[in-house]
């Protein structure tokens, strides 16, 4: 048997009698196995984590759901079929320019766009009347907290209708990296017209997780791979881009 620290040789001896060797060292195998190991890791965190989309060289930021996906992304100037149905809608119903977003409570890239890019497109298009948000949850798996935390904002909205909604979306987004189901608990309290056993129960018992699976199946058939996705009058925006981004798609709706 080869021991990992002597030096062996393999001899082959032609009719000739000339010998001919060849030395394996240790530190050939042991960077043989440093290599492998690397790969192995960078695989795996590939398969956990999913990637990121690139632009121009920069991120776009875009947490990707984990293969496979259920259907591919549709064309940039394609337009797909989605519609509001019953999720939480903010902003006038009469607004000429529908955004249905699928995003994700614990995704850093979402928490950027509900920081960065939310408050100009409210303040500039909803405040306004010319464009309606309409949430809807695509949780990815690899985010521990997002399941439960989309679950809580739909108990908040049984109780206190759409402003409940997107109240308790705020404070997730605003705390985004103290998510907990007591957590939970606590923010619903603060928002008018929740009672807080019901809403315990609500969130105990699961009563609203259908409704987030079924926002994420929706997603995986309209073409949705990652977080957040936009769709702009039914034309889809992929990562958190930046606010110029939105505005040039909104203007072209209007």
């Amino acid at each position: 048997m080869e021991n990992q620290g002597d030096e062996k040789e393999h001899n082959h001896i032609p009719s000739q009698e000339t010998h001919h060797t060849i030395k394996v060292k240790k530190m050939d195998r042991m960077q043989l196995l440093t290599i492998l190991v690397s790969v192995t890791l960078l695989l795996t965190l590939v398969n956990t984590f999913g990637g990121f989309s690139f632009d121009g060289g920069s991120p776009t930021g875009n947490a990707i759901a984990p293969s496979p996906s259920p259907s591919p992304p549709p064309p940039s100037d394609a337009r797909v079929e989605v519609t509001a149905g019953d999720a939480p809608v903010k902003g006038q119903a009469s607004a000429k320019v529908t955004i249905i977003e699928y995003s994700d409570y614990e995704c850093p890239f979402c928490g950027r766009f509900y920081s960065q890019t939310l408050p100009q497109i409210e303040e500039q298009y909803v405040k306004t009347g010319k464009v309606k948000m309409v949430f809807k949850d695509f949780p990815l798996s690899f985010h521990q907290n997002a399941q439960k935390a989309a679950e809580s904002a739909h108990c908040v909205r049984e109780q206190a209708g759409d402003e409940g909604y997107y109240a308790m979306h705020d404070l997730l987004f605003d705390n985004q990296q103290s998510l907990s189901t007591a957590n939970y608990k606590t923010w619903a309290r603060t928002i008018s017209g929740v009672e807080g056993a019901a809403f315990d129960s609500c969130l105990d018992s699961g009563k609203t997780a259908g409704i987030v699976r079924a926002n994420f199946q929706e997603g995986g058939r309209v073409g949705v791979q990652g977080t957040p996705a936009f769709f702009v009058g039914g034309k889809l925006i992929s990562g958190a881009q930046p606010f110029q981004v939105f505005q040039q798609a909104i203007e072209a709706e209007l």
